[in-house]
């Protein structure tokens, strides 16, 4: 039997991250043990974020050399899709390498053990055949793909898989219209596949508001993805999706209806930990039912999902288990969804405050405002503030080009307490599509249409 000051259950973002700053605080003193199963580095560097904004950047090249924005230019396209999957397995192994791989290897005091952890009692867990205890753990084993119980559903790509095909499907459907289902559809559209998204909800991407994700699902549409949403689907045979009266037929079809905690081989109950379908149960401090045991990441019954907010966790998670009472706000937490243009989010929705009968004052401009997304050609977007009755910020929501990149500013302006004038008066850099903030936040004091540039 091996005894540890700290066990990690997981080997991803929340659990490289309490390990590293738990070793940071003891000077290496601290003697961890690191268990997990699979590639090192969990989803988000394997299956989740890495190869898929890969894939989105490398369709974007292809679909803008096939058809050029601006007059006067010129281009042809072919591709080697097989080649080109070779690369983005190639990029995910040199990325795992440089920031897992290597980087385990800078800490004496973590011992890294590969398979699954099951517990045996309140501070005992099995892995293959050894038995470890420890003074504390933290489980940090993310989350997987939620399959739907449809009949004949058997043969399909999810997240985890899709890096294994090679060739474009000529008809693609995707089941699901969350944040994977939408930044898939979007790649593969680009490649030249006839894309089909189905879904129960007439909503897609549900955690943005109705004016966002309308608006986004236009711009789909226009590109040539089809939706399919408030539907049943029947059964799924000899390549044919039936639902209702209808039928569609499809070369390879991508399962992505969502995430569930990875907590079902862990015997939570002989720990005494409380979980629900949603994931384990924690306080604000990330401390399950049982003291000595805390949680972090996809695993935590919680409403987003993000390899930053697992990081972010797993590194709050490590300082609490030492004596520390910090907490995150889910509300400073951004997040992004990849298609062209980005969707980006922080704060508050009109939903949520609606819900919460909190007061509001919103402000929303047209892309078609700001010159850089003109340039672009990329102008059908949105960018909306909401403040609260002093005009603080207390929510932001793009949809533009580049949104994932500048979507920060809001998260600056909610953790700050700033308001619609601190905006206004804050400089923005032009031509950017950034200025969108900018400008939505004039626009709580003067109407925007009689606005030269660059009005300060």
């Amino acid at each position: 039997m091996s005894e540890y000051d700290l066990a990690i259950i997981g080997k991803g973002a929340a659990a490289f991250s309490a390990a590293i700053k738990i070793s940071e605080l003891t000077s290496n003193q601290i003697k961890i043990a690191m268990i997990g199963y699979g590639p090192i580095g969990g989803t988000c560097v394997n299956v989740g974020c890495v190869p898929s904004k890969y894939l989105i950047e490398a369709s974007k090249n292809f679909e803008m050399a096939k058809k050029p924005l601006y007059d006067g230019i010129k281009a042809d396209a072919s591709i080697d899709f097989d080649k080109f999957m070779e690369s983005l397995n190639g990029f995910v192994s040199d990325e795992r390498k440089e920031k897992y791989e290597k980087v385990i290897k800078n800490f004496d005091n973590i011992d890294l053990y590969d398979g699954k952890a099951k517990f045996l009692d309140k501070n005992t867990v099995a892995v293959n055949n050894d038995r470890i205890t420890a003074f504390n753990f933290l489980i940090a084993t993310g989350s997987k793909t939620f399959i739907p119980d449809i009949k004949g559903l058997t043969d399909y790509y999810t997240s985890e898989n899709i890096w294994n095909i090679r060739k474009i499907p000529e008809k693609l459907v995707i089941l699901g219209s969350g944040e994977v289902a939408i930044e898939l559809a979007y790649a593969f559209s680009n490649f030249g596949s006839e894309v089909h998204i189905f879904n129960r909800s007439d909503r897609i991407l549900k955690g943005f508001d109705e004016d966002i994700t309308d608006n986004l699902r236009k711009i789909m549409e226009n590109h040539g993805i089809k939706f399919h949403t408030g539907v049943n689907i029947n059964e799924i045979k000899s390549k044919t999706l039936f639902y209702g009266n209808n039928s569609v037929n499809f070369d390879e079809i991508i399962v992505a209806t969502g995430r569930i905690p990875n907590i079902d081989d862990l015997d939570l109950n002989k720990a005494g930990i409380k979980f629900n379908n949603r994931g384990i149960i924690v306080d604000k401090y990330f401390k399950t039912s049982n003291e000595n045991i805390y949680a972090a990441g996809d695993c935590v019954d919680q409403e987003l999902k993000l390899e930053t907010l697992a990081g972010k966790e797993g590194a709050v998670s490590a300082e609490n288990i030492f004596g520390s009472e910090k907490t995150v706000n889910i509300k400073n937490v951004p997040w992004v969804v990849f298609c062209d243009p980005n969707v980006a989010s922080v704060g508050y929705t009109e939903k949520e405050l609606k819900s919460m009968n909190i007061k509001y004052n919103i402000r929303k401009i047209d892309l078609k405002n700001v010159v850089k997304a003109n340039i672009l050609k990329s102008n059908d977007g949105i960018a909306k503030v909401i403040s609260d009755e002093n005009g603080t910020i207390i929510g932001v929501q793009v949809l533009a080009p580049n949104a994932a990149e500048f979507i920060i500013e809001g998260v600056y302006l909610i953790q700050n307490k700033l308001t619609y004038n601190d905006i206004i008066n804050s400089s923005h850099v032009f031509p950017t599509v950034a200025e969108s903030i900018k400008i939505a936040g004039q626009s709580f004091i003067r109407d925007i249409s009689k606005m030269s540039c660059c009005m300060e």
